[in-house]
């Protein structure tokens, strides 16, 4: 036993002595993939940072003046000059696997911008890019798992039997007036429509933006209206706050909607006609008018506003946007030997966009991720076939 842990230690010391002689960059020590990030002094919560050995060069960008990595084994602070805005270093993670980290540092004068002037600055994309993405694809109604779901939720009913335009907003409404929304609630470890409906009941809980966005997902799907969940991000890689809300295919309009369950929320131009989610993005970045619902509200607590949710909230979380390869049920309950791929639209300023494709596997789980970036809107807002 003392003999194994002696040969461990030499070869932890050899490996980051190597490693050193060949990067000549300090070094810290991992055991686990998480790492705490703290800004001046201040740990940035819900801000998640992994270590990916894969990954080539994994950038986080950062305005403040100083930074820290923590690790469960170790920390590096950088006291971040201007002048070299650059700093590169090496997570070792488990002894062996090497994850080179590089400190990028923002002026400060863009972390004084409005989210409407960072926003504007990301509004070029690359229609000719043209990198493998595979199809969208939507779970048929006819699935046992999302009949299920439109027989014991009544969505029928709930629905109702008017126009599509009214059955989409008759689901919206009704699963933002049956669940609260919570952001700081822990996620559930049954992702469906069903079971996330069922322990709110049961426990007197509400969910965050995302499990909103998945049940109304399902609902959708099962009364055989196409939808995606889209996961809105600001620029900085690591964030405090994003949003999720939905993307729907009006077959009537032929066309994307905005909708968010969060807020019930939909979004008009000021003819009344209902936009999707890059339009609304594309009229903030060109300064073009913007109708929100009037009765978008929190909670059923506070009314929200357009200049907060449209001009402040969402031009924060506009920047970037990211969403499932496949729309279906259960998609996020991990369970061991699944296989999840993600899409995420970048516009054409954005630092990380190196891998266009990564795969990981998540230890504790088995589930495996693959993601997918592209600067192409036509292939990230494709209607679906």
């Amino acid at each position: 036993m003392k003999k194994n842990l002696l040969l461990l230690i030499v070869a932890t010391l050899l490996a980051q002595n190597l490693f050193a002689q060949k990067e000549k960059l300090p070094i810290i020590k991992a055991n686990s993939t998480h790492v705490d990030i703290l800004e001046n002094n201040k740990l940035l919560k819900n801000k998640s940072w992994n270590i990916e050995p894969e990954v080539e060069l994994d950038v986080c960008v950062t305005c403040a003046k100083k930074i820290t990595f923590r690790t469960d084994l170790d920390e590096i602070t950088f006291d971040i000059d201007p002048e070299i805005g650059e700093y590169d270093f090496i997570i070792l993670l488990n002894g062996t696997d090497s994850a080179r980290t590089q400190v990028k540092y923002y002026p400060t004068y863009l972390c004084k911008k409005s989210r409407i002037e960072i926003l504007k600055g990301a509004r070029k994309y690359n229609y000719s890019d043209n990198r493998f993405i595979p199809e969208f694809t939507y779970q048929s109604k006819e699935n046992p798992n999302l009949q299920k779901i439109r027989q014991n939720l009544n969505l029928d009913s709930i629905a109702g039997k008017g126009s599509e335009l009214s059955q989409i907003f008759n689901l919206l409404y009704w699963i933002h007036n049956l669940i609260r929304h919570d952001g700081s609630s822990d996620n559930p470890t049954r992702k469906n429509a069903i079971d996330l409906i069922q322990i709110c009941e049961t426990e007197n809980r509400g969910v965050n933006c995302r499990m909103l966005a998945m049940i109304l997902n399902e609902c959708y799907l099962s009364m055989g209206i196409k939808s995606r969940y889209i996961t809105c991000m600001p620029k900085e890689p690591n964030f405090d706050d994003c949003h999720v809300i939905n993307m729907v295919f009006s077959k009537d309009l032929d066309k994307w909607i905005w909708i968010d369950p969060t807020f019930a929320a939909y979004v008009t131009d000021e003819k009344g006609n209902l936009l999707g989610i890059h339009e609304v993005r594309e009229r903030l970045i060109k300064g073009k008018p913007l109708i929100l619902n009037a009765d978008a509200n929190w909670n059923r607590e506070s009314l929200q506003t357009k200049k907060h949710y449209l001009g402040y909230y969402m031009a924060k979380n506009l920047y970037r946007m990211e969403c499932p390869l496949s729309s279906e049920y259960n998609l996020e309950t991990w369970e061991n030997g699944k296989e999840i791929s993600y899409v995420e639209i970048l516009p054409l300023d954005r630092v990380e966009e190196k891998p266009q494709k990564s795969e990981s596997t998540n230890q504790k789980t088995g589930v495996k991720f693959i993601n997918y970036k592209t600067n192409n809107p036509n292939v990230f807002w494709a209607k679906p076939k």
